[in-house]
């Protein structure tokens, strides 16, 4: 393979600021080269480094990579000799010592990248990795032969240094069979699991065991890294193979090493919290400038500023074109993802044990791309056969420590696909998982109830938990009884996904226990547990039946003594004031009052449902509404900003607003006139009602 020339690299590097791009010599600015000492000392320091490199974790690669490390020794050597010679260099020495120094950083590249890379993925490539770094050595003993020793003026141990440096990178041997015949072995376990035969336990750990897969720790790290590298599309060419490795891991992960808790788990989950502990706060940086909450997928806008992507679409779906924090216009509204961002949110979640996504989406939502994996007949197979393992094992575990661990794979399993689910269910984990609700061990009981949420994704595991005994009482008594916080908010969470079917909605709502939970977790639950039961309580208001009962448990005032905090809240309220709550919405203290001031200062999904609610109560209570609102302190300025800046909904629904008030005005004006005084309160004008 040909080495590029120094000379064209450095002519192809872009101009210096400040300084033109055109010359009489040459259409690009030429930037001056390192001086001869400069070079020397970078010669020595990379030398160094790569001689120091640590060991990749690739069993099957280390001799090809140790070779690198045993000829940098040598080199770093004469190096470190040729460093201490006065002045400069012979031209074609000194054009020759750029070329290595190219070569060793392109040994240096190598090197890093396949201490980054997955184990798996650098055994589908190592014959790739092989070829690259047997070019690398001939290139560098063909370099290391055309240095001009003599005119250097070395001395005989240092040529010696040299002379056997270019024999071993000339001698690199070729290509080792057994790497070819490992990989041979994991694919032709792939192509057995497409057949649907199960491996053998033993084959499958002596595989393994040479790939350096050895313990829950590592088989884990390998799995994230194999996600990773498959979501990054790092190989087209095997990204098949990958997809199928990494069922085939999990099903490993299960079957060899259950029986080992991973040490470097972050361990919050298992740790009862105070009953008035918060969850930790994220960093400011972590929070979207719109929401202030977590962002879940981070785009860049043009002005340089981060939103969470659903926030800052729907501020452009609103019709604006500037940025939130800045106020300046934007060039574009195309969206850059802030993958680095992201990975540090992600990473800061693991590690206080906070979930990355919102609980509407589950867990579920972070899985590998789901269209591959279903048309992976090795993954799906994979999935399977750790499905039902998985199952069997837990139907026979007695310790809460052994279930634990059992539950917490089918959480991770649950979560990684719309398969996954459908073969967690069938393979009949609900009945199994229900009575692990009521457990007392903090751990499994979140483990069991974050699987559930994750398995009712899925519309057949709605059904599965609707129709299992005990189901439903068991999600009530984690909202009330629940060893943490979030145990108890994602039990909230499940009744939102399940509460998504409209029989099951109104069964819900039935439900009295249930809808009081909510309600005390609205009422007194942190800032993450109270967004989720209010999004449950939302879901049970979208059934006319069920309004009575949410406002007889106080669901209106919950909602209102929220509405400043989360913007679920005046959703809540609309979705009362539309199906029967109208009055006792009205009859709170204030509440009209509060709903002006959302419309003025909440988010602009709270700002269009508060109008949505205000619209609700004046139409549906007539002039007693109106009333109320027209004596709020600048509600007019409040619906002529909304009809300007809101979205095209809450536009809509702040001009109805305003014709209602509009029209009062001009019947209260009109009776004063005929000395009647203000409109009966007990009656609803047509043309309010017509509004």
């Amino acid at each position: 393979m040909a080495l590029p020339n120094p000379r064209t690299v450095l002519i192809s590097a872009p101009s210096p600021p400040g300084c033109s791009s055109s010359s009489t010599s040459s259409a690009a600015f030429v930037p001056p080269s390192p001086s001869d000492g400069e070079l020397l000392r970078s010669l020595h320091r990379l030398a160094r480094d790569l001689s120091a490199a640590a060991e990749t974790p690739a069993p099957f690669l280390r001799a090809a990579l140790a070779s690198i490390t045993r000829r940098s020794k040598l080199l770093a050597a004469a190096f470190d000799d040729l460093a201490t010679c006065a002045g400069d260099l012979p031209r074609s020495a000194s054009l020759c010592l750029r070329e290595v120094l190219l070569v060793l950083q392109r040994f240096k590249a190598v090197a890093g990248d396949c201490a980054a890379r997955s184990r798996m993925r650098l055994l589908l490539q190592s014959d790739e990795i092989e070829e690259e770094v047997r070019e690398l050595h001939h290139e560098l003993a063909t370099m290391l032969d055309l240095l001009p020793v003599a005119e250097l003026g070395l001395a005989d141990d240092v040529v010696d240094l040299l002379e056997l440096a270019s024999r071993q990178c000339r001698r690199f041997p070729p290509a080792a069979g057994a790497e070819q015949a490992l990989k041979a072995r994991v694919l032709s376990l792939i192509q057995g699991i497409e057949r649907e035969i199960v491996p053998e336990k033993e084959r499958l750990e002596e595989i393994l065991e040479e790939v350096g897969v050895n313990d829950a720790a590592s088989c884990s790290d390998e799995i994230e890294s194999l996600e990773r590298e498959i979501g990054d599309r790092g190989s087209e060419r095997w990204t098949d193979a990958m997809i199928a490795l990494v069922g085939l891991l999990r099903y490993a992960k299960c079957v060899l090493f259950s029986a080992t808790p991973r040490p470097s788990d972050p361990k919050p989950e298992t740790e009862v919290d105070d009953e008035d502990a918060e969850p930790p706060a994220p960093p400011p940086d972590f929070r979207c400038p719109i929401t202030l909450d977590t962002m879940r997928e981070p785009v860049v806008v043009a002005s340089g500023q981060t939103y969470d992507r659903e926030s800052i679409t729907r501020w452009f779906d609103s019709g604006k074109s500037t940025c939130p924090k800045t106020g300046q216009v934007l060039t574009n509204l195309e969206l850059v993802p802030n993958k680095a961002l992201k990975n540090l949110i992600a990473k800061w979640c693991r590690e206080n044990g906070v979930a990355m996504e919102s609980t509407s989406s589950s867990e579920a939502s972070k899985a590998e791309p789901a269209q591959a994996v279903s048309a992976n007949k090795a993954a799906l197979e994979a999935a399977r056969m750790t499905a039902s393992f998985l199952v069997k094992k837990l139907s026979v575990s007695f310790s809460p420590d052994a279930a634990s661990r059992v539950v917490h794979e089918i959480r991770l399993l649950s979560k990684s696909g719309s398969d996954c689910r459908a073969f967690v269910g069938e393979a009949g984990a609900v009945p199994l998982l229900v009575p692990l609700l009521y457990s007392d061990d903090a751990g499994l009981q979140l483990n069991a109830v974050t699987a559930l949420l994750n398995l009712s994704i899925l519309e057949a595991n709605k059904k599965r938990i609707m129709h299992a005994e005990g189901a439903v009482e068991g999600v009530a008594h984690v909202m009330s009884s629940g060893a943490t916080w979030r145990a108890k908010e994602n039990a909230a969470a499940a009744v939102v996904s399940l509460a998504s079917v409209h029989t099951y909605r109104r069964r819900l709502g039935r439900n009295l226990s249930v809808v009081e939970k909510l309600v005390h977790l609205a009422r007194t639950g942190p800032a993450s547990t109270k967004k989720d039961a209010l999004a449950a309580l939302l879901s049970l208001a979208g059934e006319r039946e069920n309004v009575g009962k949410l406002v007889d448990a106080g669901v209106a005032q919950v909602a209102l003594s929220a509405i400043s905090e989360e913007e679920t809240a005046a959703a809540v309220l609309a979705a009362l004031a539309k199906r029967g709550g109208a009055e006792a919405i009205v009859a709170i203290d204030g509440a009209v009052a509060r709903l002006v001031a959302e419309m003025r200062r909440g988010t602009e999904w709270a700002r269009e449902n508060a109008a949505a609610a205000l619209v609700l109560l004046c139409r549906r209570l007539g002039a007693r509404a109106v009333t109320q609102v027209m004596a709020v302190p600048g509600v007019e300025w409040a619906i002529w900003e909304l009809m300007g800046t809101g979205t095209e909904r809450a536009r809509r629904k702040a001009a109805s607003l305003g014709r209602i008030c509009r029209r009062w005005a001009a019947a209260s004006a009109a009776d004063g006139e005929r000395g009647n005084g203000c409109p009966d309160a007990s009656v609803v004008p047509p043309a309010m009602m017509a509004s």
